[in-house]
């Protein structure tokens, strides 16, 4: 468990004084100027340290990224940070609570990691859907500009302007390239890689790309020092995570532990338990609607990192954790997830064109049965032929939710073929796509 002493989101639920006044109350602003004087070279490597992974889902390690980034100012090709605050992910919301509720801790992390980058010039790209979040940033950035603590005359000797640009809604603009080509005005659609940001960015510029609580962490970190945060959770693991976890509990919650909490005791301690008690739990999604569902039996005690739902054919992801009791209709659930992932791909890749769709249309029969057992095997036949053979990762993002319901929950879908054929004119399932 995490104590309270160890938390950075101090002010999550909005309970205290959202202004700049308030955030200074709580640690934020305090001598920055001094983190900035470790040096960019000294930043990068606290944070490498202090073992903080991305925290938008790939995991990838923070310090390393940042690493890549150009060495030596060159005034024809400026550097940049964007930060990502889509956050479109379903059962994700974690970043908004920052944006709404300790903007000022995002704000200071954008100039200490711009200044660790050479950049100065920060973009925060708020997700089109995010009105009041994107108000409550906004008057974060004010504060900051007028007590000077960014600017380009700011008190901390780093000439830094911070922009909120605020997205139209489309979920693939999560995706870091698709979001570039947004901010530049273009229709969000991923970019081939190589060659990657750090290279070729933002207006073709040496560009990273983090999430809001990657950064809004690193101030916090550098003040307490890399071995305080590398000393919570396990190994590779580190650090402290905000979870969000929604569906069939008693006290749905986002909170800040420690990583590598196991599910049990997150759910027993923030949530009030499962809906129904621990006998009832059917699976959870993990991470977000994008990685595979994890059986009850196999969940429960499992360490919630990146790392230990790895090896269980999952992923941590954005740590949002969609709970589902055995009341849940997986094979509709699953239906429902691959809905959204067909109506959100760009069309710009055939396999994940017209692969959502045709493995949409596929398990929407079999929520009501009506379809062969053959078919089992050759959806997830072409699941795989999705999965890694797209631009982006919105590919493995349809193909995935698929994959863990036909691997752990293939008697499900069996049964409910033999029901239909049993009584081929039941009462239609109406799909909530429909």
């Amino acid at each position: 468990m995490l104590a309270d002493h160890d938390r950075i989101f101090t002010n999550l639920y909005g309970l205290g004084d959202k202004s700049l006044a308030g955030a200074r109350k709580r640690g934020a602003w305090n001598n920055t100027k001094a983190l900035l004087k470790k040096g960019k070279d000294k930043i990068i490597a606290e944070v490498k340290e202090s073992g903080l992974r991305g925290r938008g889902g790939a995991g990838f390690s923070t310090g390393l990224k940042w690493s890549f980034m150009p060495k030596q100012p060159d005034p024809a090709r400026p550097s940049y940070l964007v930060v990502n605050a889509d956050e479109s992910e379903p059962g994700t919301c974690k970043d908004r609570e920052i944006m709404r509720n300790d903007p000022h801790l995002l704000v200071e992390g954008c100039l200490v990691a711009s200044f660790a980058m050479g950049a100065q010039t920060c973009y925060i790209y708020v997700r089109g859907e995010f009105v009041a979040e994107r108000e409550a940033l906004q008057r974060a950035v004010d504060e900051a500009y007028a007590a000077r603590l960014i600017g380009r005359n700011n008190s901390h000797g780093w000439p830094f302007d911070l922009y909120v640009h605020h997205g139209a809604g489309a979920y693939i603009c999560g995706e870091e390239t698709a979001l570039l080509e947004s901010l530049e005005g273009k229709k969000g659609m991923p970019r081939l890689k190589p060659p990657f940001p750090a290279h070729v960015g933002l207006y073709g510029c040496p560009t990273t790309v983090n999430n809001v609580e990657s950064i809004a962490v690193v101030p916090t970190i550098l003040r307490r020092g890399s071995h305080w945060f590398a000393g919570i959770g396990r190994p590779n693991n580190t650090g402290t995570k905000l979870f969000s976890v929604s569906g069939h509990v008693n006290r749905p919650c986002n909170v800040e532990e420690a990583m590598s909490i196991s599910f049990r005791e997150l759910i027993e301690r923030h949530c009030g338990g499962v809906r129904g008690g621990w006998g009832n739990l059917l699976a959870v999604i993990p991470g977000g609607s994008s990685v595979r569902c994890v059986p009850a039996h196999q969940i429960i005690d499992c360490p919630m990192d990146f790392d230990s739902l790895a090896k269980l054919g999952s992923g941590l992801g954005t740590a949002a954790a969609i709970v589902m009791d055995k009341s849940t209709d997986i094979i509709r659930a699953i239906a429902r997830i691959s809905y959204f992932y067909k109506h959100e791909s760009c069309g710009q890749c055939t396999p994940c064109r017209e692969g959502a769709g045709w493995m949409w249309r596929v398990v929407a029969r079999m929520v009501e049965g009506r379809a062969h057992k053959r078919e089992i095997d050759t959806l997830f036949e072409v699941s795989k032929q999705i999965e890694g053979h797209t631009i982006c990762a919105l590919g493995d993002a349809a193909a995935w939710p698929i994959q863990g319901l036909i691997t752990h929950f293939r008697d499900v879908i069996e049964r409910r073929i033999d029901q239909y054929a049993a009584n081929p004119h039941p009462e239609p399932i109406r799909m909530a796509a429909e």
